[in-house]
């Protein structure tokens, strides 16, 4: 995918026009190939384009406002519908050309697995990783059914491409025995149903470190985010949520980059769960693009 067109779509809001003058590029994986549950989370980074036009431009949390950060719209990546790994090798390629320009990729899920190959080329840049994840669920499977390419599986993977102590899980509150067991025994860092105060406690260990953090929509509870593929009653609130953001942006840590997935439109007529994750994004530009 080209970078040197213009997205003719719509686009978030106050994105800059230029690529080549922009410190961050925003961009949608629309793949849900491989849900568990409901599809749909392919129509969520359109639909969060469309409705960040009603955000204000101003954080109040953070005191900056949108046009402090020039971050470019390069659109939906055309992922090949229901081929999953073409579709992650796409994915992946697009991320390497991100990071070879020197910007910051902020990506729109689609469904978690498109995760993994955004972190696996992150990983390629910076040796050091550190995962920041943010979920009801572990997704710590080998594989779902039989299938190792599965929304299920993305955690798993990028645990034991980077080493599972450098992968720091949050907000988790289902997943099976045995992905818990994994996890313990190889050193991994879980917080059950907690997000906040385990993180700050995390943080500060993390410092000067490079950090990819990725943030499932389905940590809030259905309360405050309905509108996803599989939803989990027991989750946190968009306030917690929001305040999370906001330590990582104030913490020490060398945020490098980092998505948003598993919104899906369709189950939310009220549009609560897509407005939600366009103020999130909003957060995260001005919070951790200094």
């Amino acid at each position: 995918m080209r970078f040197d067109e213009a997205y003719s779509g719509n686009v978030f809001i106050k994105s800059h026009p230029n690529f080549e003058d922009s410190q961050v590029v925003l961009y949608g994986m629309p793949m849900d190939w491989t849900v568990s549950y409901r599809p749909g989370s392919r129509f969520g980074p359109a639909r969060i384009r469309e409705v960040s036009i009603g955000l204000e431009e101003y954080s109040f949390y953070l005191d900056r406002e949108l046009e402090e950060v020039k971050y470019y719209d390069a659109g939906d990546i055309p992922l090949p519908f229901g081929n999953a790994q073409r579709s992650l090798d796409m994915i992946e390629e697009f991320v390497d050309q991100i990071l070879a320009a020197g910007k910051f990729p902020l990506g729109m899920g689609g469904e978690h697995l498109v995760s993994w190959p955004v972190m696996k080329a992150m990983y390629k840049k910076y040796p050091d990783l550190a995962i920041i994840h943010f979920d009801a669920h572990t997704d710590l499977r080998e594989e779902y059914e039989g299938e190792p390419l599965s929304h299920s599986t993305p955690i798993r993977k990028i645990a034991e491409h980077i080493g599972p102590k450098n992968v720091y899980s949050f907000g988790i509150r289902s997943g099976m025995k045995e992905e818990l067991q994994w996890a313990k025994e190889n050193g991994m860092h879980i917080s059950k149903f907690e997000v906040l105060e385990p993180l700050k406690e995390i943080l500060p260990t993390l410092a000067g470190r490079p950090v990819y953090v990725t943030i499932d929509i389905d940590v809030l509870d259905p309360a405050h985010a309905p509108g996803t593929g599989t939803v989990d009653c027991g989750g946190i609130t968009s306030k917690e949520l929001l305040a999370s953001i906001h330590a990582i942006a104030r913490s020490e840590v060398n945020v490098v980059g980092g998505d948003l997935v598993e919104v899906a439109p369709i189950y939310d007529p009220s549009e609560q769960t897509a407005n939600t994750a366009s103020k999130l994004l909003r957060e995260m530009i001005l919070g951790w693009v200094k």
